[in-house]
C-alpha cells in the first residue's frame, strides 16, 4: 500500500470520527452506519474508566482519551 494513500485514509477516518463526536456532544442524534442504532456518548466518571461513544450493538466504538 502506498504510504501517502494510507495517511490520507487515516486522516479522513480521524476527521469523520471527530465530526461524529462533535454532533453527539451537541445533542444531535447520530446513527451507526452499519446497524442504524443511535450512538451514545459515555463520559468517564471515575478514574481509570474510559470515555467512549458506541451504538447498542457495538459496531461503532470510539474510545476517547480524556485528560
Amino acid at each position: 500500500m502506498d504510504l501517502a494513500k494510507f495517511n490520507k485514509l487515516r486522516a479522513r477516518s480521524f476527521n469523520d470520527q471527530k465530526s461524529l463526536l462533535k454532533k453527539i456532544a451537541k445533542g444531535q442524534t447520530v446513527l451507526c452506519s452499519k446497524c442504524n442504532q443511535a450512538i451514545a456518548l459515555n463520559v468517564a466518571v471515575k478514574e481509570g474508566e474510559k470515555a467512549y461513544a458506541k451504538c447498542q450493538k457495538g459496531c461503532t466504538y470510539i474510545e476517547l482519551d480524556v485528560a
